[in-house]
């Protein structure tokens, strides 16, 4: 499941909302070893996402860093090749 978590961090555009609360759904997710709640945990569950979301933008709004922003394009490329690389066709 964490393998679906990408990094957020110095991106151009940066990184929206739907994309913090997608890496927080996969955390919550890993550490609660379930992907879907019982009815009975459904509330902590989600309100559990929706604080590590908040506190993920407030991580990412925080960074420095000198380097220059990541295009996602390129960076989904290079994904790309790697995978093939690893993979194959």
């Amino acid at each position: 499941m964490c393998r679906n978590i990408r990094p957020l961090n110095n991106f151009e555009p940066p990184a929206t909302r739907d994309e913090v609360t997608a890496a927080a759904l996969q955390y919550v997710r890993k550490v609660a070893g379930t992907t879907k709640p019982s009815q009975a945990n459904e509330e902590v569950f989600y309100a559990a996402v929706k604080e590590i979301a908040h506190l993920t933008e407030h991580l990412l709004d925080d960074l420095v860093t000198t380097a220059p922003p990541k295009n996602r394009e390129v960076e989904a490329d290079k994904a790309r090749a790697r995978a093939q690389l690893r993979y194959g066709t």
